[in-house]
């Protein structure tokens, strides 16, 4: 049967509407493709790619732990040698910083070094600093200022340890003496930490 030549028009017009949108959703998804996938990889870790948002990845755990930070000064030093922050909060295997600063308040140059120590004991050997300014000798000059930074992390193990597993706060405490000999008598160097080497431990990975 012959159709009418304006119904052919009307459907091949329709038809051709339908093409052009097939075609053009077809180039979109195209282009969409890419960061598509990406972001599917990013959001599942498929292929090996690095997941970003939600929940932490395995080398930086979920425990949040309070650092606070303590600084004394032996008598006969006259420094003023305090913390620049009272404390911080840290997620377990994430790598954190503090920042002390020390002043000279005398007229002439003088020599410190400090000593450190963790409370409570029993999480010492989860706490790793990884840059330090203990057991150097620091020389300020009369009325100089210095900031001193530490850098340090805390081993997830924390959590497993049913000695370690309730605890929330750690306290790192820094002493300045005029000398080594000063700490060992006043008894400070034998409780005190280790010192930063050069195989000083590191932060986990977080792995995909």
């Amino acid at each position: 049967m012959q159709q009418h030549p304006p119904a052919l028009r009307r459907r091949n017009r329709r038809l051709g509407l339908m093409v052009g949108g097939f075609v053009a959703g077809m180039v979109g998804l195209a282009f969409a493709s890419v960061p598509l996938y990406d972001m599917f990889c990013r959001a599942t870790g498929y292929n090996g790619t690095v997941q970003t948002g939600g929940p932490a990845a395995p080398g930086a755990g979920q425990q949040v732990l309070t650092i606070r930070f303590n600084a004394n000064t032996q008598p006969n030093l006259p420094w003023r040698f305090r913390p620049e922050a009272p404390s911080l909060s840290l997620r377990v295997g994430e790598e954190g910083m503090g920042f002390y600063s020390a002043e000279n308040l005398s007229g002439t140059p003088v020599t410190g070094i400090a000593t450190y120590n963790v409370t409570p004991e029993v999480v010492g050997k989860y706490f790793h600093k990884t840059a330090c300014f203990c057991f150097d000798e620091q020389t300020l000059a009369a009325g100089q200022k210095a900031d001193m930074p530490l850098s340090f992390w805390v081993d997830p193990k924390i959590g497993e340890d049913p000695n370690t597993r309730g605890i929330r706060t750690i306290t790192i405490s820094y002493t300045f003496f005029r000398s080594l000999d000063d700490a060992a008598r006043s008894g400070a160097l034998a409780n005190a930490g280790e010192h930063v080497g050069r195989g000083a431990a590191t932060p986990p990975t977080a792995t995909p």
